[in-house]
């Protein structure tokens, strides 16, 4: 029996890496016979996270389009024709059934070029305000695959399936694990534990907020689990202690999310995803620097539904107050976590992939 390939192509970020994965291995789980292999822009950090998944990845060229006068701008079209050429070749070569993408930079020309030479092609969409390429690629997309109601707005009606966003399948936030990383970090099961989150390379603002109210949370008897990011780990790792462990990255993220009593985020939507699965209360601090503020607006997605706080950069002097507020009242902090839960798709990863093998198979 002929051999089911796909091509799987999303990165920059792992918002785009890490549903890409998760797709992945969907794939892999429902056809075991399956090949898969992915595309992506070379320098960014999908062609060393790919690989650690254990799968293979070519490189295109490509990078975002520069809005200043420069060398990079004066390259954009070179590195546009490079990867629409390479696109054709990696497509004509492994001869996909079909290619799937998840946004980031390779994954426009790559699907794009799909869509000319008749594969077809299928769009996951994180966000709650849609990116720039997968808005470029809706119209010739087979479906597009959303985590947030109301994504008609930016994409074909009868295209658009809401699924939630795949998420890794390690998320577990059982009592085996909150003993396992209570013990693995040193922290002390009798007291309530914050978990920080500011991404894999850290966020600066949340680190200094952190930093700055450390007092506070001594005076509430609350122990930090708090991951700086690696820009940040010179300056903050060396203040760990007894009831603080700060470390650059966290590798068990379903312990780090078992220990935690409450979590303090950025509002990427690959990690509001994995904390409505968590059902844990969250302050929501979003990145003010990413493409259409699309984090802020992930973060109101759930603070609408009451189901998280949202605290913007620019406010950050009311982070005692807010703080303080949100430990007040445990009762209402427990059922803003359930809410948070109420919100997560459960079966994401396997819903996607159910979707593009129906299609595939009409």
């Amino acid at each position: 029996m002929k051999k089911s390939k796909y091509i799987v192509s999303g990165g920059g970020t792992g918002g785009h890496i890490y549903p890409a994965i998760a797709i992945a291995d969907g794939l892999k789980s429902a056809q075991p016979e399956a090949e898969v292999i992915f595309v992506g822009a070379l320098g960014k950090m999908e062609m060393t996270r790919v690989p650690q998944a254990g799968y293979q990845i070519h490189g295109l060229w490509i990078a975002g389009l520069s809005r200043k006068l420069s060398l990079k701008l004066i390259q954009f079209p070179l590195q546009v024709v490079a990867s629409l050429i390479k696109s054709a070749w990696i497509l004509w070569r492994f001869k996909p059934k079909a290619v799937i993408g998840t946004g980031g930079f390779a994954s426009g020309p790559l699907l794009k070029v799909a869509g000319w030479m008749g594969i077809p092609y299928f769009v996951q969409e994180q966000n709650a305000f849609a990116g720039k390429t997968n808005q470029w690629l809706a119209a010739g997309a087979q479906s597009i695959y959303v985590a947030y109601p109301g994504m008609e707005k930016f994409f074909p009606a009868h295209k658009t399936v809401l699924t939630g966003n795949p998420v890794r399948a390690s998320i577990r936030v059982g009592a085996q694990e909150r003993a396992q990383g209570l013990a693995h970090w040193g922290l002390n099961p009798d007291k309530k534990t914050l978990l920080v989150l500011g991404g894999s390379l850290g966020a600066r603002k949340i680190n200094e907020i952190i930093a700055d109210h450390l007092p506070l949370f001594a005076a509430a008897n609350i122990q930090l689990l708090w991951q700086c990011g690696a820009l940040y780990k010179d300056q903050y790792v060396p203040m760990s202690q007894e009831h603080m462990a700060v470390l650059p990255f966290i590798d068990r993220m379903d312990w780090a999310y078992a220990c935690a009593d409450m979590i303090i985020s950025r509002a990427g939507a690959g990690t509001v995803s994995e904390l409505a699965l968590v059902a844990k209360p969250v302050l929501l601090i979003p990145s003010p620097n990413v493409a259409e503020d699309h984090q802020t607006k992930n973060a109101q997605a759930m603070v609408d539904q009451g189901a998280a706080l949202l605290l913007a950069e620019r406010d950050s002097e009311r982070f005692a107050e807010v703080f303080t507020q949100w430990m007040a009242d445990p009762k209402a902090a427990e059922a803003m976590g359930a809410r948070l839960g109420q919100c997560a798709f459960k079966q994401s990863t396997q819903h996607i992939v159910q979707h593009i093998l129906a299609q595939l198979h009409d």
